[in-house]
């Protein structure tokens, strides 16, 4: 029997990376059998990223060594990873939206066969795993998962016998993830590995049957996700309990603070999502949820909402009565308005500022940090400095750059800045994005602190376990409209799937709808 035959696919010995200040992986060590799906799982700046640059050949290691097939090698560049049988899709898709499909797949290629060449062997791939995509479409016209689905038949025209994904299923709808997870349950009964990361723990349970566990950038537990809870694993993660939500109090929502009316703007050229009367209504106390997939006009509801874009705007937005639609954006936040867009470094805050400075983007006015057109300095480094320590965040203190931070930690901050100014009401995009079971843990709860105090509370978000687990109504946003608002309780996510993959509303529609769902009336295990 050859060594390849009874060894691992992957083996990692001792991996060890060093940043100025930070050691990023500490001597990690595991292995990943042939045909298996393993998990690799840990806080943000756990090393997970980095662990598996090194694996791609994106970065170096300072120490230890790589097996591959039983043979040690030395992983110089993606190219040399692809070469060896290594293939990665990334959370982030690298696709050009003016090109077609089978363009973004060519460019994606080493040494790309002529094209007709490559357009059969597309489609045979397609076929054999029974993935929908047409090659001569247009990236720009395509849902998120099937923008994934390029990627993915990329990798697999590599014939990879190593496949790692990272947060494949954080922008998919409830079917397309499903409809993945086939298909990595094919690729694994053929022979090939697959590194999955993610932080939606209940999709670990049900898709790998090993993980390893990383904190501080060592290897602090490994563990059959199986035979453990999602719960179980997070506390893992963070080394100690994981605190329940202390959930809203039961009595009824109280009266509407926060009215969009038929909302419509345009899109921002060339691919941008135009609204097309977007209508809502968040009473006080209540978290009113907004769920879809990229692209489908949550950026342009963010945007609208709180004034950052203004041309072209027709409808209403009122806050306790007070027509928002027209005024500026620090108008509407001294009327009580707070927002938190989905980018957090370069939009929500700004990398190259201190946190004082972040502080001041958005609190000037109702937290007094500027008077008279000064800036009141030590205001903004208290202010910023109360965040910090309510919100836990890791800093060296108000003076640190906001790019210094990691990305849990940011948003962390972000998130506090905007709650702590006891805004009337809260808008917020993607609140937990790719933070750890923790922080969102945190987050979450700061949320529903907010609106047990009175606030109207909105979350776009495209995770829906978290929607299910905060809030009280949601609808979908598809191609820039809105659902009819539906009610938690006993909410089906095979229709909110359906909506989220563009059934909108009508008789017929909801007919289709209603059929699918009828036997699938479920809600998901919480999120942690």
């Amino acid at each position: 029997m050859t060594a390849t035959a009874v060894s691992p696919r992957l083996e990692l010995k001792g991996i060890s990376k060093r940043f100025p200040g930070v050691v990023a992986n500490d001597h990690v060590s595991f292995q990943v059998p042939a045909g298996a799906i393993h998990a690799l799982l840990g806080e943000n700046g756990a090393g997970k990223s980095t662990l598996v640059k090194i694996i791609y050949g994106v970065q170096q290691a300072d120490e230890g060594e790589i097996v591959f097939d039983g043979k040690p090698v030395r992983i110089g560049s993606p190219r040399e990873a692809r070469s060896l049988g290594i293939g990665m899709v990334f959370q982030h898709f690298s696709l050009f939206e003016a090109m077609t499909v089978l363009e973004n797949i060519a460019l994606g290629m080493d040494n790309p066969p002529p094209r007709r060449e490559l357009e059969a062997r597309v489609r045979e791939v397609l076929a054999s795993y029974g993935l929908s995509l047409d090659p001569h479409r247009h990236v720009h016209t395509l849902s998120v998962g099937e923008r994934q689905r390029i990627e993915i038949v990329r990798a697999l025209l590599q014939q990879p016998k190593l496949l790692i994904m990272d947060e494949p299923t954080s922008v998919l709808t409830p079917q397309e993830v499903e409809q993945l997870f086939e298909t990595l349950r094919r690729l694994a009964s053929e022979g090939c590995s697959i590194l999955y990361i993610s932080h939606k723990l209940h999709e670990i349970k049900a898709l790998c049957e090993s993980a390893t566990i990383l904190r501080g950038g060592k290897v602090v537990a490994s563990c059959d996700p199986r035979e453990e809870s999602a719960r179980s694993m997070a506390e893992l993660m963070i080394g100690g309990s994981l605190k329940d939500l202390s959930q809203k109090s039961s009595g009824a929502a109280g009266k509407e603070r926060f009215v969009v009316s038929a909302l419509s703007a345009p899109g921002e050229p060339p691919f941008g999502t135009s609204l097309k009367e977007v209508s809502f209504a968040v009473r006080s106390g209540e978290i009113f949820g907004i769920a879809g997939v990229a692209g489908n006009g949550q950026n342009e509801l963010l945007a609208v909402i709180s004034g950052e874009d203004a041309a072209g705007i027709s409808g209403s937005i009122r806050l306790d009565g007070t027509e928002l639609a027209g005024l500026s954006v620090g108008a509407r936040r001294r009327a009580g308005l707070a927002s938190s867009p989905e980018e957090r470094n370069g939009h929500a805050a700004v990398p190259g500022m201190s946190l004082a400075d972040n502080a001041l983007l958005s609190a000037r006015s109702r937290m007094g940090l500027a008077s008279g057109g000064v800036i009141r300095a030590k205001a903004a480094r208290d202010y910023a400095g109360r965040v910090i320590e309510a919100f836990s965040v890791k800093a060296t203190g108000p003076g640190a750059a906001a790019g210094s931070l990691s990305g849990g930690n940011l948003q962390k901050f972000v998130m506090g800045r905007e709650i702590m100014q006891d805004p009337a009401v809260l808008v917020v995009s993607q609140p937990t994005w790719g933070v750890d079971a923790g922080a969102a843990s945190f987050i979450r709860q700061s949320m529903i602190d907010l609106a047990r105090q009175g606030a109207a509370v909105v979350v776009v978000s495209q995770d829906l376990d978290e929607l299910l687990e905060l809030c009280d109504r949601l609808a979908v946003i598809n191609e820039g409209r809105l659902s009819e608002p539906m009610d938690v309780k006993g909410i089906s996510i095979e229709r909110v799937g359906l909506l989220m993959g563009g059934i909108h509303g009508g008789q017929a529609a909801e007919t289709r709808v209603g059929a699918k769902a009828e036997a699938h009336e479920r809600r998901p295990e919480p999120a942690l």
